[in-house]
Parts: structure tokens; C-alpha cells; sequence
């Protein structure tokens, strides 16, 4: 007998976004990819340009490191610009991680856009902290 282990929300959430490869062709794209997930409110966000190349570069390094765990090749650039989004976004930590309705790691930037990719910035974390990035196959 086998057991299936579910992928935990921050799991299916990353995976989500890295595999857009083709699905964000603009900041129309981005937007709803963000409010589908939950991760901006149901208004309208402005998307500048910079904010959806950040989202690209993000998504990109994101793909290609797991991808890596596959054991394809990663373009270092690649990687490197997703590094420096992910040094740019700001997370904070929770302090009681039971407090219900609140996320341990969570958004600590005012602007939407940027809070919906600390979100991710977020979920990668927890995947990293834990391992669990390994696991997902795009």
C-alpha cells in the first residue's frame, strides 16, 4: 500500500507561479494570476512594467532552481535575478505561529503587487526551510 502525501498550500502555490511559463504574457496576466491565488485584494492594482519584469525575473529563477533538482542545467543570470528580487521583497516573521487567519511569514510591504510576491517569496521559504521545493515537478 502507498501513501500519497498532499503538497502543502505553500507547495501548490509555488509550483503554480513557475509554471506560468506561458500563461504571463502581460500584466493583465499577472493580475490575475495574483487575485486568483488570493494573493492581492479583489480591486484593481496597477502593474507597472518594473513590477511585472520583477514578477518574470522572480518566476524565472524560482522554474529554473527547481528544474535543477531535476537535473537540468541553470543559467546562473537566471538565478541571479531571481535572487535579487527575492533580497528586495520584505517578509516578516510572525511571533505566534497559532494566531488564526495569520500566515508565519508574511508580506511586510505596503505596495500590492510587491505584497503578492512576498507572498510567494514566502511560500518559497517555507519550502526551502523544510526541502519540500525538491519534490515539485513542473
Amino acid at each position: 500500500m502507498t501513501t500519497t502525501i498532499r503538497p502543502t498550500a505553500a507547495a501548490t502555490l509555488v509550483r503554480s507561479f513557475a509554471a506560468t511559463a506561458g500563461d504571463l504574457g502581460d500584466r493583465a496576466d499577472l493580475a490575475r494570476f495574483l487575485r486568483e491565488h488570493g494573493l492581492v485584494s479583489a480591486g484593481a492594482i496597477p502593474i507597472t512594467l518594473a513590477d511585472f519584469d520583477e514578477a518574470l525575473a522572480l518566476r524565472d529563477g524560482i522554474r529554473a532552481q527547481i528544474r535543477r533538482a531535476e537535473g537540468h542545467a541553470a543559467d546562473p543570470d537566471v538565478l541571479a535575478r531571481g535572487q535579487r528580487v527575492l533580497d528586495g521583497l520584505r517578509v516578516t516573521v510572525r511571533l505566534d505561529p497559532e494566531e488564526p487567519g495569520r500566515d508565519v511569514l508574511a508580506p511586510a510591504v505596503v505596495d500590492e503587487v510587491r505584497r503578492g510576491l512576498a507572498r510567494i517569496a514566502a511560500a518559497w521559504a517555507a519550502l526551502a526551510a523544510t526541502g519540500e521545493w525538491r519534490s515539485i515537478r513542473l
